[in-house]
């Protein structure tokens, strides 16, 4: 198995994750998205991840 560098519209997914998780833990957008910020970062690692070990074209 053989890594390859995600295409750009995955990492911008992932960063867009990353960021609304980081703000929903700090309480921005209020409860409803700070009780899954948790879920919403691992998701967005995981399309990263994904996005490494698949092919990109």
């Amino acid at each position: 198995m053989t890594l390859s560098a995600p295409t750009q519209i995955v990492f911008w997914i992932a960063i867009v994750l990353a960021i609304i998780a980081l703000i929903g833990w700090f309480g921005v957008l209020g409860a409803a998205i700070g009780g899954y910020s948790f879920w919403i970062l691992l998701l967005g690692f995981v399309v990263l991840a994904v996005g490494c070990l698949l092919r990109g074209t």
